[in-house]
């Protein structure tokens, strides 16, 4: 029993070391990535990153108000990208300087409506005292004029005294006329001055109102709402912004139009025209791709940014359809179709290599791969023609296969 045990031991160590053995003198076999050679219609094409636009919005500004009712603050702001209908309060601004300005034109309004009322019966009051003045010197003129015509008998001493006593009483009653004509000339420009001042406090006043209604902005439409950057802090408006009158805040852009720009340098622009088709891919959804078509390119460049020399033309990329993942402000990779070549081989371009003058791919024969030279044509970014050298589905080599046997030759050189 126990040779038998020992027996069954040295058979198990004698395994483990045969398994080690050859474990230990086994080579690790490389995994080479590899590519088909593919039959079908090339495609030249580019690729450029870009942004989403509306073609048509409608910009939604801060209100112009009046100076004095100092600046525009921001209490209450729609969310980026929330969606309105026509009538929502999408900007509220702060209405205290407003309410303000509200009370004080109500106070200055009053205050003129109770001067108005006193300079009335104050004029009332003057014109009856100049009127009662006016009929004492009337009677006494009368009384003058009576002793005139009875003075038929008097002296000629006494005849002239009456007679100048009537001229004076003529006189006066004339000068007592010419004063309630004046006040009342004088009167009816105060009332006008007065009047005219109540006008202007009563505009004020519905100014101001008109201006607290103002300060509620209301969508004129439904839509998207983007908020707009404010200039000063580079960032998008926010609660406790102040802005100037007149300000874009918001665009509500319409949606069933929409456009992509991106921009080509200069180097490429030749090879952009319109009408090439594009395909489109939003970075936030990329299982999802779009149709489009270049529609405009720029006629001048433009640097690529503020501080770099690269220069760049912008080209419009109208979007054919519409969706409710399209929303402007959204990046997007744009494939531009240059051209295309039907029927033909082609590669990935990781599958060539270059030797001097010679142009070559490791293709897959048997259990190893073998070095073939080939031809080639038109490229993109990602694969090239193939005009000689290889067939359809053959496989070749993304990487060079041998790269470990050649490294180990360098070092037995060395």
């Amino acid at each position: 029993m126990r040779c038998s045990i020992r027996k069954t031991q040295k058979l198990s160590l004698f395994l483990l070391f045969v398994t080690l053995f050859y474990a230990c003198g086994k080579k690790e076999v490389q995994q080479v990535p590899t590519g088909k050679v593919t039959k079908g219609t090339f495609y030249i094409d580019m690729h450029e990153e870009g942004e989403i636009e509306a073609i048509r919005s409608i910009n939604i500004s801060s209100p112009t108000i009046s100076w004095r009712y100092g600046n525009l603050k921001i209490t209450q702001l729609v969310k980026d990208g929330e969606e309105v209908k026509a009538g929502d309060t999408i900007i509220v601004f702060d209405q205290s300087e407003v309410q303000k300005g509200i009370v004080e034109a109500e106070g200055r309004l009053e205050i003129s409506k109770a001067e108005l009322e006193k300079m009335v019966a104050q004029h009332q009051s003057d014109l009856e005292e100049l009127k009662a003045d006016y009929e004492v010197t009337r009677i006494a003129q009368e009384i003058s004029k009576i002793r005139f015509e009875a003075a038929g008998y008097e002296s000629d001493i006494k005849k002239k005294e009456i007679q100048l006593n009537l001229e004076k009483a003529d006189i006066a009653l004339n000068r007592a006329k010419e004063q309630i004509d004046n006040r009342i000339k004088i009167q009816q420009e105060e009332i006008k001055q007065k009047n005219l001042s109540i006008e202007q406090d009563r505009a004020r006043l519905v100014e101001a109102n008109e201006t607290l209604e103002k300060l509620f902005v209301v969508t004129p439409s439904p839509g998207i709402a983007i908020i707009s950057r404010n200039w000063s802090s580079g960032n998008k408006f926010q609660l406790g912004d102040q802005c100037w009158s007149g300000f874009p805040l918001i665009q509500l852009p319409d949606l069933s139009l929409l456009k992509a720009t991106v921009k080509i340098n200069e180097v490429d622009i030749a090879k952009i025209s319109k009408g090439l088709k594009v395909e489109i891919k939003p970075d936030a959804f990329s299982d999802s791709i779009f149709t489009g078509e270049v529609n405009s390119v720029a006629n001048l460049a433009v640097n690529k940014d503020g501080s770099s020399k690269i220069k760049v033309f912008p080209v419009e990329i109208y979007i054919k359809e519409t969706n409710e993942n399209l929303l402007p402000g959204l990046t997007v990779s744009c494939r531009i179709i240059i051209d295309q070549i039907e029927d033909v081989l082609y590669v990935p371009l990781e599958a060539i290599h270059t030797e001097g003058e010679n142009t070559f791919v490791y293709r897959k024969s048997g259990g190893g791969y073998k070095k073939t030279e080939v031809e080639t044509g038109a490229s993109n970014s990602d694969f090239i023609v193939i005009t000689k050298g290889l067939d359809e589905k053959d496989v070749v080599a993304l990487v060079d296969p041998f790269v470990e046997e050649k490294k180990n030759e360098t070092s037995k050189k060395s």
